[in-house]
C-alpha cells in the first residue's frame, strides 16, 4: 500500500553547528541551525544526550535584534534578525541524540 506522506519539513542533514560526538560520557547540550523547509528559514535545536533529562531553554534579549539561546544556563546560539518577531524558548527543537 503506498501512502502521501508530507515533504520533511526539517533537512536534517543540511543541520550547521552540529559537531560529532566526541565522548560518550560528554553531557553538554549543543546548538545548531536546521533548515526548515516549510518555513524557508532555519530553526535552532538544541541537541541532548539520550536519556539525559532535556535542558531548560531560555532566551535572554541582548538587544532589539539579537537574543541569546541558552540551554541548562550555557549559550548554544545566537540569533540576529532585523525582521520578524523575537524568538521565544517554544520555538526551539528539542532533540536526543542517540550515541
Amino acid at each position: 500500500m503506498s501512502r502521501d506522506y508530507p515533504p520533511a519539513r526539517y533537512h536534517w542533514a543540511g543541520a550547521t553547528g552540529l559537531t560529532p560526538a566526541v565522548h560518550e560520557n560528554e553531557n553538554i547540550p549543543q546548538g545548531a541551525l536546521v533548515p526548515d523547509m516549510a518555513r524557508d528559514c532555519d530553526q535552532v535545536a538544541v541537541v541532548y544526550k539520550k536519556g539525559e533529562t532535556p535542558p531548560e531553554i531560555t532566551v535572554r534579549e541582548i538587544s532589539s535584534s539579537v537574543q541569546t539561546v541558552l540551554a541548562d544556563g550555557v549559550a548554544v546560539a545566537v540569533i540576529a534578525s532585523a525582521f520578524g518577531p523575537a524568538i521565544s524558548p517554544d520555538d526551539v527543537l528539542l532533540v536526543e541524540r542517540c550515541l
